[in-house]
């Protein structure tokens, strides 16, 4: 059975993509095609942050994009070797909160300790910090364009303080309609299709609509957390299912359960 993951396809050590690996598991053959690119903001204002550890009480890190716009900072300015001998030990003296075992990786390759991933959203990783934060400096937030709102809002009513700073920006992948067009000319409509973000849906579901025509009821429509899910009500699409966390063993277990006669 032929399922589609609309994500960014992502090698891990063993050199597969884990959400092609678990579903693979339960007999299921994956497509992940990128529906998402990002620009990066803000560079030399987040290098120069980075630089000064001292003036803050920790790091948030809701997105891969924000990991990956540090790594951009430290090879922008030839900074490597300073993090390495002592920026990463001065911002692992402090926490360092994260959304998710995907963007905990990437963190942790950076060299820094995380806390928090198992939270699986914002919300739930705003009230954790809630709960262990004391520092009065503020936590330097990088974050996207379309970020939520949420996760600082509930930190500052609580009297932690935040900084945000915007790292990325989302713009829709070039490649989209080709590569939907390739999949559906070649494979037919998916019995399945997994949504990982707002943004996601918005950029591909006009495609999709004009694709699988008639045969849309067919789908299962499938939402990697609950703000997707909220995206794909509000378009008045059936969420046949919410991975209970956002990784690639609930996904695989969710799609599954969906795709079984009485659904999930």
């Amino acid at each position: 059975m032929k399922v589609l993951l609309l994500k960014d396809p992502k090698e891990d050590d063993c050199g597969q993509d884990p959400y092609i690996r678990e579903l693979g598991l339960y007999g299921l053959e994956a497509t992940l095609i990128p529906v998402l690119s990002f620009e990066f903001l803000s560079v030399p204002s987040f290098s120069e942050k980075l630089s000064h550890p001292e003036g803050y009480g920790g790091l948030i890190f809701t997105s891969p994009r924000a990991v990956e716009a540090v790594e951009l900072c430290l090879e922008k300015d030839s900074k490597t070797e300073v993090w390495r001998k002592s920026l990463k030990e001065k911002w692992n003296a402090k926490s360092v909160y994260v959304v998710g075992n995907a963007t905990a990786s990437l963190v942790n390759k950076i060299g820094l300790h995380t806390e928090g991933e198992n939270c699986g959203n914002a919300e739930k990783l705003a009230e954790y910090i809630c709960f262990r934060e004391s520092s009065a400096l503020p936590l330097l937030f990088p974050c996207g364009t379309l970020k939520r709102e949420i996760l600082p809002k509930m930190l500052k009513d609580k009297g932690i303080p935040v900084e945000s700073l915007t790292v990325y920006k989302t713009i829709p992948h070039p490649g989209i309609q080709g590569n939907l067009n390739s999949y559906y000319s070649q494979q037919g409509v998916p019995a399945s299709i997994t949504f990982f973000s707002p943004s996601g849906l918005t950029h591909s579901l006009k495609h999709i609509q004009e694709l699988s025509g008639d045969n849309i009821d067919q789908i299962k429509f499938v939402a990697i957390g609950p703000t997707t899910a909220h995206a794909l009500a509000a378009q008045g699409l059936p969420v046949s299912c919410t991975a209970e966390s956002p990784t690639p063993r609930a996904l695989a277990a969710g799609i599954r359960t969906a795709l079984q006669p009485h659904g999930c």
